[in-house]
């Protein structure tokens, strides 16, 4: 079975090459995508992901499903990169030492492998 280029798009932010599809018209979409979900253009350009994002809301996890379990708690959120929004756990947050989460905190995004799971994933980190 194919992913139509989420693991590749995945693999991409690991390396530090992260990016979005962006259209004629300056929308963008994250892979996989074939047209523009807000145009339809068919023209889709690979664009570098910005270097840092703003969270826009974010939930602390207190009790997780299965494929979180032993990560509680821990913080999702969606930061907005540009055209396009990301969703991801927000690292380095709820330490002692590190700062707590907040709307129009400034993020880094990265991957990291999930440790319930062996899945890689997507993960913000405080700037």
């Amino acid at each position: 079975m194919t992913d139509g280029g989420y693991d590749e798009w995945l693999a991409a932010i690991g390396d530090g090459e992260g990016y979005y599809l962006a259209c004629p018209d300056g929308h963008g979409s994250l892979p996989p995508r074939r047209t523009c979900p807000h145009c339809g253009a068919m023209e889709l350009e690979k664009t570098p992901l910005p270097e840092s994002g703003t969270v826009e809301t974010f939930s602390e996890i207190h009790v997780a499903g299965p494929d979180f379990a032993s990560q509680t708690p821990y913080v999702t959120a969606i930061a907005s990169f540009d055209a396009v929004r990301l969703t991801g756990v927000l690292r380095g947050v709820l330490d002692e030492d590190g700062p707590d989460p907040s709307v129009g905190m400034s993020v880094e995004v990265h991957t990291a492998e999930n440790p319930d799971t062996g899945d890689t994933m997507v993960v913000f980190r405080p700037r």
